[in-house]
Formats: structure tokens, C-alpha cells, sequence
């Protein structure tokens, strides 16, 4: 019931081609529309989650608060809504900062090609994690993640490692566009 087992297809530009399921799209590597949300703290924290072991990849990797895919019918920030309440127990209001794609070759013989909608939102609230998703959550600082990231990089997802550092920018310009 949490996994969702349909993907939207679309091209280069985000418009929908068509519809496929979940798995068909990563054995053939099929572009799809997928969000990924970001949760800061008010004292600039990032909310990260470790994948479940028993997903279908990049299992027991760190990566940030929570992805999906969009469901047909389903705008990208009720995706980012939907996800973020039912696998961290979090309701917060988002905002879009950018979309990327990207294409990545996974385990299990799976292929990523995904156009991500990358979400922030900023919340105190206390992650109450969904344990058939997620593993373990923590709270770090944007300048002990990059360390970390530097140090074990194959400790977290390829996607993250992707965009953590253009997320970071776009929290500083909204800090500074607040001061």
C-alpha cells in the first residue's frame, strides 16, 4: 500500500508521455518524473534518513528527508507532501527549489533516469519514521555532512551526493534574501 506501483513518463522537458509501472521503468531505464524534499531545522540542520535494507535499491544508504515518484493525477508538491508525512511523520509547507536529471546505473541490474523535483521545507517537528522505509534518521550540519560526504561517500545515495551542494546554495540565498 505505501509503494505506489506506478511511474509517470515524460520527456526532456517534464511533459508526460505516458505511464508505466515502477519496476518496468528502472529495468529499462525509462525517464520519469520523481521529487526529492529536503528538511532543514530553524537551526540549520539537515533531516537525513537511511534507506531500509529492504528496499529495491540503495538500500541502508543515507540520502536526504524523503523521495517518490508523482502518482498519475498527482501534482510533484502532493507527492512531496504525501511522502514526507508517510515515511517521516512530517507536515510542513514546501517549496520548490530546481529540477535535474539524471541517470544512474543501481544494483540489482535497475537504472535510475529520473527528472527530480527537488523540494525544501524548514521544520522543528520531530521525525516519526515509517520503519518499513526507513531505517534510522539523524539531524546534521551542512558542514559536518560535507565532510562525511567527502570522507565515506559510498555511505550515501548517488542522487544526493548529486545535488546536496546546489540545495546548500539555495538555502544560503534564501537566508540572505530573509536578512
Amino acid at each position: 500500500p505505501m509503494d505506489y506501483p506506478y511511474v509517470i513518463l515524460v520527456d526532456n522537458d517534464d511533459n508526460q508521455t505516458g505511464i508505466t509501472g515502477k519496476m518496468e521503468a528502472h529495468h529499462k531505464a525509462l525517464l520519469h518524473r520523481a521529487v526529492s524534499v529536503f528538511i532543514i531545522n530553524s537551526s540549520g540542520k539537515w533531516i537525513l534518513q537511511r534507506r531500509a535494507f529492504d528496499k529495491y535499491h540503495s538500500r541502508g544508504l543515507w540520502t536526504n528527508t524523503c523521495c517518490t515518484h508523482p502518482q498519475p493525477g498527482e501534482t510533484n508538491i502532493e507527492a512531496a507532501e504525501r511522502r514526507l508525512n508517510e515515511e517521516m511523520g512530517i507536515e510542513c509547507s514546501l517549496s520548490e527549489l530546481f529540477s535535474f536529471v539524471y541517470r544512474e546505473k543501481l544494483d540489482n541490474n535497475l537504472t535510475e533516469h529520473e527528472l527530480d523535483h527537488v523540494f525544501l521545507g524548514i521544520t522543528d517537528d520531530i521525525p516519526v519514521i515509517n520503519t518499513s522505509e526507513v531505517e534510522d534518521w539523524g539531524a546534521i550540519s551542512y558542514d559536518d555532512l560535507h565532510n562525511d560526504i567527502q570522507k565515506n561517500p559510498s555511505d550515501y545515495t548517488y542522487w544526493f551526493r548529486m545535488i546536496y551542494e546546489n540545495v546548500n546554495q539555495h538555502i544560503i540565498k534564501i537566508n540572505n534574501d530573509k536578512s
